[in-house]
């Protein structure tokens, strides 16, 4: 009897043309324009941000194999994913040593302990930002840009868990698209997330279900409950929604694989952000939102996986 020796790997599969190095360098490239703006409208202490956290987390994946004798995987530029996404969610007002904990966290704890690519339960760059949330204050206080002088110290989101008085202080949907704001680095230029989701779209890194359902979740819940066009548009525009709805949202471990799965996790997603930032008052709703959905990736496609030809029901 001849025996066929089957490789078991982590997507992408030899037969789809991909390979974990290409997508990688995809998403890397999609958030040069995030990158740029970054650097653009808060300065040079982004860059300070963004480099801890990439060699931070180049560095530990390559230690951890080190120590533990593992191939090294560190060229398969995962790592600068985590560490570049995770930096982008930062402001400049978290100190390197602080971005240097998180990103060891995150690389350490949430991916190469659990076997490395492929097998982590979370997104690490959204569980290392959850991470620094807890125990760090400094990560959810937004850095002002440079580039512009506001009226208000107090990131959008903030003025709008305030109420309508401190809510007249919101900057314009024109400055909130632009990003001249204060916020996290990477998350208050739209128009730079936008090109870059883009990019992926066009590249066939990812799909749109999950960004577009998860924002107009947000958007759609916020018009019921408020009435209020301005507020929903504000809401979907403020904050970190379009950065993890675009680039972490749609992290191929942990989400769902089939279209159903997808918009069911999308819709959990918008669903978690809207309940936090509304009736908690408390603007960080989209990365707990993706974590807990993260969490219930493997039952979302238990129950929405299609039956296959001819199998029990």
């Amino acid at each position: 009897m001849i025996v066929a020796k089957l490789t078991v790997s982590a997507a992408p599969h030899i037969h789809s043309g991909a390979s974990t190095n290409r997508i990688m360098l995809d998403v890397i490239l999609s958030l040069v324009p995030a990158t740029v703006a970054a650097v653009v409208i808060f300065g040079t202490k982004s860059l300070v941000v963004i480099l801890a956290c990439v060699v931070t987390a180049v560095l530990a994946e390559f230690l951890f194999n080190l120590a533990c004798g593992r191939k090294q995987t560190i060229g398969d530029l995962s790592a600068v994913v985590t560490g570049l996404l995770l930096a982008l969610n930062l402001s400049t007002n978290v100190p390197a040593w602080q971005c240097v904990v998180g990103t060891a966290f995150a690389v350490v704890c949430v991916k190469c302990i659990f076997g490395g690519l492929g097998h982590n339960f979370a997104n690490p760059a959204i569980t290392g930002r959850v991470f620094m949330l807890v125990a760090f204050s400094a990560v959810a206080g937004g850095a002002n840009p440079t580039i512009v002088e506001l009226t208000a110290s107090a990131t959008p989101l903030e003025l709008l868990a305030k109420g309508e008085e401190a809510a007249a202080a919101v900057p314009s949907v024109l400055d909130l698209f632009l990003g001249l704001h204060g916020g996290a680095i990477g998350e208050t230029c739209i128009l730079a997330l936008v090109i870059g989701g883009i990019y992926l779209l066009l590249r066939k890194v990812i799909r749109w279900h999950i960004p577009v359902v998860f924002i107009a979740t947000v958007f759609v819940l916020y018009l019921i409950f408020t009435g209020d066009v301005m507020m929903a548009v504000n809401q979907i525009f403020a904050g970190g929604l379009f950065l993890g709805a675009i680039f972490m949202a749609t992290d191929y471990v942990t989400s769902p694989i089939n279209t159903r799965g997808r918009v069911v996790f999308a819709l959990g997603c918008g669903a978690i952000t809207f309940i936090i930032r509304y009736f908690c008052a408390y603007p960080e709703g989209v990365s707990f939102s993706i974590l807990i959905m993260n969490i219930l990736t493997p039952y979302i496609e238990k129950w929405t996986a299609k039956e296959p030809l001819g199998g029990v029901k």
